[in-house]
């Protein structure tokens, strides 16, 4: 299966392709320069251009591109930005499928937990209507772009995705292992998080699966809060976590991305993703973190 890829060099992708090549799969990297090799497609989503008939050789498409949130604070221009890297490659490859005499089976695009906005402790599935600030409305315009698309769709709520090297926990555990990490605001917020392999495999497992489509979230099934997540993270590289960063203190460093990113609460199951038959590999709390403290001690 040939398997072409935006946001070909971010920390899902990279997961992704590797875990395509051990199945035998051929995953296509979609790059902003001249291609310098056979795996290798140029495109240009700022200008909607992408290597004229690459579409019809392919199998499935999918869409992780997208200017990174945690890059704080959010200026005007990087919000701005966050939007356009999203909705431009979104509608570039939408066109293309759209325009293909031999379209893909299967579109699979990134959305995000954002969806949902604030919930406190209620449950989230893919029923719980869309919130409100701006990363809903991000993430709704992003659905909305790909669902265009006149193929099969499945839209990846993700939530935060655990690794060793980068992603949600990438300034985290430095502060956690000099024993000067700690809880985020009250750290009763509920986080809902998978590992960077169950990620790659949830995603190869709905694009396998030709009766999945729509949204699903992407998220390990026992969510956790903040303080359950940092004791964990502590407990595992036997270090304290006593010093809480207050909630006002985020709010004037980091203005808006505080209560959206890491103050909002999201108790997010996968009751979609478990109907499918998907069977994670770290399900709980403390498999992921012995997961990513595993792989970080190498």
């Amino acid at each position: 299966m040939r398997v072409l890829l935006s946001g070909a060099s971010g920390l899902i992708a990279t997961e992704l392709k590797a875990q395509l090549r051990a199945l035998g799969h051929e995953p296509l990297s979609l790059v902003r320069r001249s291609a310098n090799s056979a795996d290798e497609v140029e495109w240009n989503p700022a200008t909607g251009f992408l290597t004229p008939g690459v579409i019809e050789t392919v199998d499935a498409v999918v869409n992780l591109g997208g200017a990174t949130t945690g890059k704080i604070p959010w200026t005007k221009k990087y919000k701005t930005e966050l939007i356009s890297s999203r909705l431009d490659s979104t509608k570039t490859l939408v066109d293309a499928i759209n325009q293909a005499s031999k379209k893909p089976a299967v579109l699979l695009s990134g959305s995000a937990s954002g969806f949902y906005g604030e919930r406190g402790d209620d449950l989230v599935d893919e029923s719980t209507s869309k919130g409100e600030g701006f990363l809903s409305d991000l993430a709704a315009q992003w659905e909305a772009e790909a669902s265009k698309a006149q193929t099969r769709v499945v839209l990846l709520r993700t939530t935060m995705v655990m690794s060793r090297k980068l992603g949600a926990l990438g300034k985290l555990m430095p502060l956690i292992r000099l024993g000067i990490g700690g809880a985020l605001g009250s750290g009763k917020q509920w986080w809902a998080f998978i590992s960077v392999v169950d990620e790659a495999r949830a995603i190869i497992h709905l694009m396998n699966d030709k009766n999945a489509s729509g949204a699903y979230n992407i998220t390990a099934p026992e969510p956790a809060t903040c303080q359950q997540m940092v004791d964990a993270l502590a407990k595992a590289v036997r270090r304290p976590a006593l010093l809480r960063v207050p909630a006002f203190a985020m709010r004037l460093l980091i203005g808006e991305a505080a209560d959206e990113l890491l103050l909002c609460s999201q108790k997010m199951t996968a009751t979609r993703l478990q109907s499918t038959g998907f069977e994670f590999k770290h399900p709980t709390l403390k498999s992921a973190v012995d997961y990513v403290v595993s792989e970080s001690t190498r």
